[in-house]
């Protein structure tokens, strides 16, 4: 028999003094021990291939119910220490998870894992990420999961000093797979040093919609074998390196013009579409021997015409996931906090569907306390059988035996030092200087010396580039318009344009006809050169007309600009090759897969 439910008022922990107070009434210690029942486990039991299934059921046999339906979940705490006492992540805490820091909320409910995010932990200092790291892993009985998106490029968790790695479609456009393994395993031992077991990367999305508002350069590329090459590059990659990876959105988030953060998008892929352009990067995630897939919030109605999310359903899940493709790790869900699973289903039903579907591991549902619950409930009630409960918490141990974790849970602090080496910035920049494409070019480029007017999108991106292009040898200033120019800030641009050498525009996410069209148009009414850079999707360049020269960098990080940069002045020739095709106006295509220019 289940436990009496743990209501949102009773779990209100905060830890005192080492030891744990309730807001509200009951001992939630003492209660969560008489949840789990039985003796506590003497000690890790040696850990190796052979004695790995050993381990896992004398540990599922020391876990109650209870214990074993907090495994199936991963949330974020606030703080930048596990015992924080910070008024304000003291509160948000409370709020969203019914403890008042991470150390009192692991001791209470046995999560599987935490996840990192710059916004709730800091994450600006190694040496503070690796203590928040250990002090979590010291509430932990069960080692946890430590878990962040760390995809780099548009999406990064823990900035410098932290090598910043350009990204997947950066990767992609160097055409090299043995780079993307090193970027891997190089970014995977820094994530390792500073407590984090877990990546939720690669992402195996092939992103063949030019409008696609969520993956774009997260994607390698719209060609479905060369994302599935370096999808098992970088899982290779970062398991050398130290940590367990993800590929994700499964089924296959590339061909969608909805951002399943803010809505439910649908696929239209019929089932030799999904085998033809999405499943190849998975099953080779599979090959390769990834440890979590993680499922995607869309509808794909090929797949399941009952139209519930993959998240929700259970003929993705387990019958193509698990069944068809013979994946045996960990499903994961994507952020139970994301519109696009959200849209039918209340917080409560939510979990619960997710396991009948087939998923183990929970991430992030909006209300802890109240998911928490409804997974017990659901056991109660018969909906989910403790057998299903029980595969899922096997998964999961068995995921953290194979990573090292039983034996080795903490971090040496000691080991920072790999933490944006020099050598690793020396991988980053290389990578950075072999994926920079030049798209177009009419003998402007290189531009050995001269003055040079750097302006159009982002206010870091036009003073990073700035100080790159002088630390090249040519004189650059900066004058910011943003990604809306108005008219008074074009006519400024074009002022400022006047008795220069070159101009260069970095654009990102261009339009047909939008502002940052304009401000180019008029830019090249100046009668000075104009460059255009886009740093982010290179389906920028169709919007933009005829330029003197177009480069993609895909990427907007520090070392993407240093190395668009040296391009700009024939430092470095360019060799990358775009890894999509970039459609024209008129249905067509303006450059194919495969373009690239280079100086000699």
């Amino acid at each position: 028999m289940r436990s009496p439910k743990l209501s949102r008022k009773t779990v209100l922990v905060s830890s005192v003094a080492g030891a744990f107070a309730v807001v509200g009434g009951g001992a939630v210690i003492a209660e969560a021990a008489s949840r789990r029942g039985g003796d506590e486990p003497e000690g890790d039991v040696p850990v190796d291939d052979e004695t790995t299934p050993d381990w896992v059921e004398t540990q599922m046999a020391s876990m109650s119910l209870a214990d074993k339906v907090g495994q199936l979940f991963m949330v974020y705490v606030h703080g930048e220490s596990a015992d924080t006492d910070h008024a304000d992540a003291v509160a948000s805490n409370l709020e969203r998870l019914g403890a008042d820091n991470g150390a009192a909320f692991i001791a209470g409910f046995k999560p599987g894992g935490i996840i990192y995010f710059d916004w709730a932990n800091g994450l600006t200092d190694p040496e503070q990420i690796v203590a928040l790291s250990n002090g979590l892993q010291e509430a932990a009985e069960v080692p946890l999961l430590i878990a962040t998106d760390q995809e780099y490029g548009r999406v990064v968790r823990i900035g410098e000093p932290a090598t910043q790695f350009p990204g997947a479609m950066p990767l992609g456009a160097t055409r090299d797979a043995e780079a993307a393994r090193n970027a891997a395993e190089t970014a995977g031992s820094e994530l390792r040093a500073m407590g984090l077991n877990l990546n939720f990367a690669p992402d195996a999305d092939v992103n063949v919609d030019p409008a696609n508002p969520v993956i774009g350069v997260r994607s390698f590329s719209s060609d479905p074998e060369l994302v599935a090459q370096f999808t098992t590059a970088q899982t290779g990659g970062y398991q050398a390196g130290g940590v367990a990876v993800s590929a994700k959105h499964f089924p296959g988030h590339g061909d969608t013009g909805t951002d399943s953060h803010l809505g439910l998008p649908v696929i239209t892929h019929t089932v030799e579409e999904w085998e033809r352009i999405d499943a190849p990067p998975f099953k080779a995630a599979i090959a390769a021997g990834t440890d979590l897939v993680m499922s995607g919030h869309l509808q794909f109605p090929a797949l399941d015409d009952s139209l519930r999310p993959a998240t929700l359903s259970e003929p993705i899940l387990t019958g193509l996931l698990r069944e068809q493709l013979g994946f045996e790790g960990v499903i994961v869900t994507d952020s139970l906090e994301m519109e696009g699973v959200r849209t039918e289903y209340g917080d409560e039903r939510v979990p619960v569907m997710a396991l009948q579907a087939g998923a183990d591991l929970l991430l992030m549902p909006p209300d802890f306390p109240l998911a928490y619950d409804a997974v017990l409930a659901a056991v109660d009630a018969g909906e989910l059988t403790e057998e299903r409960i029980d595969a899922s918490v096997r998964r999961l141990l068995a995921l953290k035996v194979k990573r090292g974790l039983i034996e080795e849970p903490s971090t040496d602090p000691s080991g920072l030092d790999v933490v944006g080496s020099d050598g690793h910035r020396q991988v980053a920049a290389d990578i950075a200087d072999r994926s920079i494409t030049l798209l177009a070019n009419d003998g402007t480029l290189p531009l050995a010396a001269g003055s040079v007017l750097v302006t159009g999108w982002g206010e870091n991106t036009t003073a990073r580039l700035t100080a790159a292009l002088n630390t090249e040898g040519l004189q650059a200033e900066a004058l910011v318009t943003g990604d809306e120019p108005d008219a008074d800030r074009i006519k400024a641009a074009v002022a400022a344009a006047a008795g220069r050498d070159l101009i260069v525009v970095s654009t990102f996410d261009v339009k047909a006809g939008g502002a940052q069209a304009n401000l180019v148009a008029e830019l090249r009414k100046s009668g000075v050169p104009v460059v255009t850079a886009a740093v982010g999707t290179p389906y920028d360049a169709a919007h933009l007309g005829a330029v003197n020269a177009s480069l993609a960098t895909y990427s907007y990080t520090e070392t993407s600009l240093a190395s668009l940069a040296k391009v700009i002045t024939g430092a470095v020739d360019p060799t990358g090759t775009l890894p999509v095709d970039v459609p024209d106006a008129n249905g067509g295509t303006a450059f194919a897969f495969g373009h690239g220019l280079n100086y000699t």
